[in-house]
């Protein structure tokens, strides 16, 4: 279980792929950890040196008391590729990873050959914040079946749901390993972001992605982080909710691929 020393904590990750390929990062979702990226890592290592972690707070990297923040995330990214004789990666992540990664290019851009947000936003609206509110609450009364009652049909389209209902029946099991009081502490950093007048600065060649079906991240976001990052490109993934890296697999992957290629040339 390889981990590494970064600003007073351990991290754990995961890197694989052949060793003179492009790095790409990928940085987790709130709730997920190394493991949700097992389509990407399957198809992506075959072509690119793909590093996967988690960022403190989660799974199986430290927990420490808090308060956590975006940027303390990007500085726990930029120890980790530091500490493995990493340069210069691509820098993807989803969701709450997305918004590490922008602010990682925002604080690094040195080490950002590209960035790919997934799913992500960069300022928090009203109804967003209504919408997960009930995620920290649950978080802190330690209650995993509430936690996942409340949050999955906000995270996959319904499609998906009636197809992986069994799936998400036993997801009850896995989030009731989850450190509660590590994931109220990142909720907390979540809703202190506000990067939207920070974008302009990004230089890195730009990829946002969004599912046409996200009902918590969607659109409306992913088009004010493209409006804001100059010569960014923008694709809407069709039929995909939140979890587009579980729901559209090979859609992401291709998207991935490719960007990562053309911008490693």
């Amino acid at each position: 279980m390889p981990k590494i020393g970064v600003n007073g904590i351990e991290l754990y990750y995961e890197l694989s792929g052949p060793a003179d390929a492009p790095v790409l990062v990928l940085s987790n979702g709130i709730m997920m950890g190394t493991a949700s990226w097992a389509f990407q890592k399957a198809a992506l290592e075959k072509h690119l040196r793909v590093l996967l972690y988690d960022c403190r707070g989660m799974w199986q990297s430290d927990h420490p008391e808090g308060p956590y923040s975006m940027a303390q995330h990007a500085a726990d990214l930029a120890g980790l590729l530091d500490g493995l004789g990493i340069e210069k990666a691509h820098i993807a992540g989803i969701s709450y990873g997305a918004e590490v990664s922008m602010t990682f290019a925002i604080q690094y851009p040195a080490k950002t050959q590209s960035l790919i947000v997934i799913d992500g936003v960069s300022e928090i609206h009203p109804l967003l914040r209504a919408q997960t509110m009930p995620w920290l609450m649950a978080a802190e009364k330690h209650d995993a079946e509430w936690l996942l009652k409340t949050s999955y049909h906000m995270n996959f389209a319904e499609d998906w749901i009636r197809a992986n209902q069994a799936f998400i029946d036993a997801s009850v099991e896995r989030y009731a390993e989850m450190d509660l009081d590590a994931l109220a502490r990142l909720m907390k950093a979540f809703y202190d972001l506000d990067l939207t007048g920070q974008l302009s600065a990004i230089q890195a060649p730009t990829l946002v992605i969004a599912g046409e079906k996200d009902l918590i991240k969607g659109r409306e976001y992913a088009e004010i982080i493209a409006a804001q990052i100059q010569g960014s490109e923008f694709v809407m993934v069709p039929g995909s909710g939140h979890a587009l890296c579980l729901e559209k697999p090979a859609v992401l992957n291709t998207l991935l691929l490719g960007f990562v290629t053309k911008n490693s040339l």
